[in-house]
């Protein structure tokens, strides 16, 4: 019988395994903006496995306490950790949950938990409710913050035959002319992602559109240009 959630052990589990020769190198990659405990992602894919052999997730009424109170932990494994039990109970997120999903993005934000949750978790949110969704994709895409308008660009990033279109270009053409390199980089990540399902599209809206240099070629990257 499982045993009831218990975010000390939770937190304990990822503390034992700390690693400070493979901290340093892991927090030069990230520019040192964040401390690192020194855990690989196989290892505290495992650690968060064993534990959810062993203890439950948390209730949902406790879910975003929880995972915040994890997410604002000071070694960066602890957002990645808070995201992972998010995503565990992610085809139960709403739009309802987007203010708190923000607040994640916003908060200790770098490209690598942004890219664990826009494209996943706020994606999959989306997908239960374009209509409502859209809208705050809209605004997301309007906002001063640049990982909010990354997240916007990127939340099709997996939809596939099921990408709006009209938004991916609304979006993208708002913030074309952006000399953020995150946002730049997005637009062609988004772009070259959706080439795998529509070619023709992705082609003749980078020949028509006036893109930065570096979105261009992440989005032409496995297309060749006619």
């Amino acid at each position: 019988m499982k045993n009831k959630w218990n975010r000390d052990k939770y937190i304990e589990e990822f503390l034992k395994r700390k690693n400070e020769q493979e901290a340093q190198p892991m927090e030069a990659y990230m520019k040192h903006k964040f401390p690192f405990l020194g855990i690989k992602s196989p290892i505290r894919k495992e650690i968060i496995k064993d534990f959810l052999i062993s203890y439950h997730l948390p209730n949902d009424e406790d879910l975003f306490e929880e995972t915040w109170a994890i997410y604002t932990l000071s070694h960066r494994e602890f957002q990645y950790a808070a995201i992972a039990l998010l995503s565990k109970r992610m085809k139960y997120l709403t739009v309802k949950d987007l203010p708190y999903i923000e607040k994640l993005i916003i908060e200790k934000s770098w490209w690598d938990s942004v890219d664990s949750i826009a494209p996943t978790i706020v994606g999959e949110i989306i997908k239960k409710d374009r209509v409502n969704g859209e809208l705050i994709m809209q605004q997301w895409s309007n906002s001063e913050n640049m990982w909010l308008i990354r997240s916007a660009i990127l939340h099709q990033l997996k939809y596939k035959n099921d990408t709006n279109e009209k938004l991916l270009m609304e979006i993208i053409l708002k913030h074309a002319d952006s000399n953020e390199f995150f946002i730049q980089k997005a637009i062609g990540w988004v772009l070259r992602e959706y080439a795998k399902s529509n070619v023709e599209f992705v082609k003749q809206f980078v020949q028509t559109h006036d893109l930065k240099p570096l979105s261009k070629r992440e989005a032409m990257k496995n297309i060749l240009l006619i």
